[in-house]
């Protein structure tokens, strides 16, 4: 097997887990989402301990902790990285699986503005038409209801700054992130002891609940393992185009699993928001075939 298949299959593996998320967040539903976000912080961490010392790379983590540069950026992305986790707990939990996949759809375009205002990119034709694409169907979804996606826009902005963080800071994925989810370690831990001590949580008590809650350390880390590994096999523009397959994951979810409303006003907000990403992968197979 080449190396340009297993990267391929990594990435199906990563971006499908992705997808299949909110089916395993539904699963903690008597859970608050911060108890779960702490969960999901001191598991994934317990599990990254794990797999850096199976890799024996304690040392790229000791390079990073004693780079004051990287440590803060670190500190910022897991800060940043946290709150998106936070979101899209609370947000599958509420109901609001089909916003989710509308965000993860709108994130590249995010990206784009990211990289024209800060980091000195020059926009292309049909990226600059993919934005305005995607700024028609959201300008839609607040004429038509009167409010913002928040929970959408909310993942987009969050997600697309954690990358522009990560791509600032000259940091490995799986040590980095093992800072970022260090540095949220110790708050968690906290609040999980507070929970176990006032009776208010089910952890321990329940036994598929407390699996459930563990195994968020599993599938929080894995994805990234797997994403991490097609990186290095497939050029970004692939992965560009194979990451929309998490958002079309979680729109059948949403909608046809979990019957989650969807109206003609959100076939139109989707229905811009799917031609931006039309034009968007369109421009990404254009670039990947000069290359």
């Amino acid at each position: 097997m080449n190396q340009q298949v297993r990267g391929v299959i990594f990435a199906l593996a990563a971006f499908a887990s992705w997808g299949l998320l909110p089916a395993y967040w539904k699963q903690m539903q008597q859970v608050g989402s911060f108890e779960i976000l702490c969960h999901r912080i001191v598991w994934s961490c317990i599990f990254l301990i794990v797999i850096i010392s199976l890799q024996k790379r304690w040392g790229e983590v000791g390079r990073i902790v004693r780079t004051p540069v990287k440590l803060k950026g670190l500190i910022l992305s897991g800060l940043i990285i946290g709150a998106n986790w936070f979101i899209y707990i609370w947000a599958v939990n509420s109901g609001r699986v089909v916003e989710t996949s509308l965000g993860y759809y709108i994130n590249p375009m995010f990206n784009v503005l990211i990289g024209y205002l800060l980091l000195g990119e020059i926009f292309s034709r049909l990226q600059c038409t993919a934005v305005f694409f995607a700024l028609v169907g959201v300008s839609y979804s607040l004429v038509a209801y009167g409010a913002l996606p928040m929970f959408a826009l909310t993942l987009a902005i969050t997600f697309a700054l954690y990358g522009y963080a990560r791509k600032k800071i000259q940091a490995e994925p799986i040590p980095g992130l093992l800072v970022e989810t260090m540095v949220l370690f110790i708050p968690a831990l906290v609040y999980i002891l507070y929970r176990l001590m006032t009776a208010g949580s089910c952890f321990m008590k329940d036994v598929e609940l407390t699996l459930w809650m563990i195994g968020a350390g599993v599938v929080t880390s894995l994805p990234l393992l797997w994403f991490a590994a097609a990186a290095k096999r497939l050029n970004l523009s692939t992965i560009g185009i194979l990451q929309y397959l998490a958002p079309s994951i979680a729109f059948i979810l949403g909608v046809f699993v979990y019957k989650e409303a969807f109206t003609r006003h959100h076939l139109v907000t989707f229905g811009f928001i799917w031609i931006g990403v039309f034009l968007y992968v369109g421009e990404s197979v254009i670039k990947h075939g000069k290359s």
